[in-house]
């Protein structure tokens, strides 16, 4: 894939990225709006139950009944009034609303007397009033009573009773609110109830109770509960938030898989340019001896024709040693390697590689600081031994003129310490150093030889010894190290 497909496929991923979080809040702020609709409904149900029934306990507490006790004779307590002009006068108390002569009526002296006048009979009864429903329904079962029942409906709202009617529907539905109630009279505010909580952010709902006058309306005023509201819809605004992060995951995850099949791409043609710049030179090489033996009649010349002979056999122990690194590389990845540990001087072996680089590469300062000569770990010989070859062989490719080899013993591990002054690593290397294949990029130079599977080989093996292999870039020098336990 090439870089501008790439980008074309990263901007289309975050894009979608970006419509699928944008999407998902707008739809949890329409929920959001929809739970607030209906939490608003639920109060304003709740107020018209509470009024409900709050009206129905009030028509039951105030009935009463006005049952006639015994009959008093008018003319013995009443001669000195005159009925007529008793009835006339109540008449044009009432002149237009009643209508009919009137023929009686009874008088409440208190309350829980009166009197009844009958103006045919012309005599007085006296009445006893009994309140409550549930007396006055006694009342009824009895026969032969003549009683009255009239319920009283009142005018104003007694706050003290509705408000405890009015909190047990909120309980009943779960909302836990502070409020204020307003109770208006031609549009103007009769009463209130808990005005000191009242705010400018509260919300409102009036009730729809048929027991209101037309010119009578109830209002609740509740705070604006956001926490209680987002609680109810709570449910829905995880599945979204699981479901964009799902989304988000996968999406990130394919890129990463884009990436590094990228990163594969071009490391294999890294490898490619590599091996068939490897491969060239010991391959011309022999193929010029051999020109030279078959066109120069060199055969005779015994000490050329060793020359060549010798030539090419170098190359092609190279072209072995190559190929082996590539197959060693191909059993590193599967469970076919075993190591066949045995106990080992390291101290010693550290010391022996140190003094082969310091021939090999008599430019270079080679020192070695050993703090126990003794220290035996237990190890497979062969690979450890070319792990750390690997490390020094780096240092001497990319590092500076001074290299150091250290070996220090803790109370569970062995470590090992190789150094060098060099600057060639820098912190966006250091961590694909011990990538397969992967070398540092210069371009179409290859000034220096390698497959870019040394480091690589050298973390699996010092892995596969239950160690431990980390780059630190500190204090101006490059540091690789190896942490191998002891027991």
């Amino acid at each position: 894939m090439n870089d501008k497909k790439y980008k074309w496929l990263l901007y289309l991923i975050v894009t979608t990225i970006l419509l699928t979080v944008v999407v998902q809040c707008y739809w949890n702020y329409k929920n959001y709006l929809l739970n607030k609709q209906n939490f608003i409904n639920q109060v304003q149900v709740s107020l018209d139950n509470a009024l409900d029934t709050y009206y129905a306990d009030l028509a039951e507490s105030n009935e009463m009944a006005i049952w006639d006790v015994d009959t008093l004779s008018f003319d013995e307590h009443s001669s000195h009034i005159k009925s007529d002009s008793i009835f006339l006068n109540i008449k044009k108390d009432y002149k237009g609303i009643i209508k009919e002569d009137i023929s009686g009526f009874t008088q409440l002296t208190d309350s829980n007397s009166g009197f009844t006048f009958k103006k045919g009979n012309n005599h007085i009864s006296t009445v006893k009033v009994i309140k409550g429903k549930k007396a006055t329904d006694s009342l009824k079962l009895i026969k032969g009573i003549t009683s009255i029942f009239i319920s009283i409906k009142n005018d104003t709202l007694d706050f003290t009773k509705l408000s405890p009617v009015l909190d047990s529907e909120l309980e009943r539905k779960q909302l836990d609110i502070v409020y204020t109630l307003e109770h208006y009279k031609n549009d103007s505010v009769f009463n209130t109830f808990n005005s000191e909580n009242s705010s400018p952010n509260f919300l409102k709902a009036s009730s729809k109770s048929t027991f209101l006058k037309e010119n009578e309306r109830l209002e609740i005023n509740y705070s604006n509960a956001t926490n209680i509201i987002l609680k109810q819809g709570l449910g829905s605004i995880l599945i979204s938030t699981l479901l964009v992060l799902a989304v988000i995951s996968c999406l990130f995850y394919l890129l990463k898989i884009i990436q590094k099949q990228k990163q594969l791409a071009e490391v294999k043609n890294d490898l490619i340019s590599n091996i068939t710049h490897e491969f060239k030179t010991p391959i011309a090489t022999i193929g010029v001896a051999l020109e030279g033996i078959n066109s120069f009649n060199v055969i005779d010349d015994k000490e050329k024709t060793k020359k060549y002979v010798n030539m090419s056999s170098n190359q092609l122990s190279k072209l072995n040693l190559m190929v082996e690194k590539l197959l060693e590389t191909a059993t590193l990845d599967s469970e076919t390697l075993e190591l066949n540990k045995e106990a080992l001087n390291i101290a010693s072996l550290l010391n022996t590689l140190v003094s082969r680089f310091k021939i090999q590469h008599q430019n270079k300062n080679f020192i070695s600081k050993i703090q126990d000569d003794s220290l035996i770990i237990n190890v497979d010989p062969f690979h450890f031994e070319n792990a750390l070859n690997n490390i020094l062989d780096n240092a001497v490719k990319y590092g500076g003129d001074e290299i150091t080899a250290q070996l220090f013993s803790k109370s569970n591990s062995v470590e090992i310490q190789i150094s060098d002054n060099g600057n060639s690593l820098t912190k966006d290397n250091k961590n694909r150093i011990f990538e397969k294949f992967y070398r540092i990029p210069k371009g179409n130079t290859h000034d220096v030889k390698g497959f870019g599977i040394g480091l690589y080989y050298t973390k699996t093996i010092i892995e596969k010894h239950n160690g431990s292999v980390i780059l630190d870039l500190n204090n101006k020098f490059t540091t690789f190290k190896i942490s191998i336990p002891n027991g």
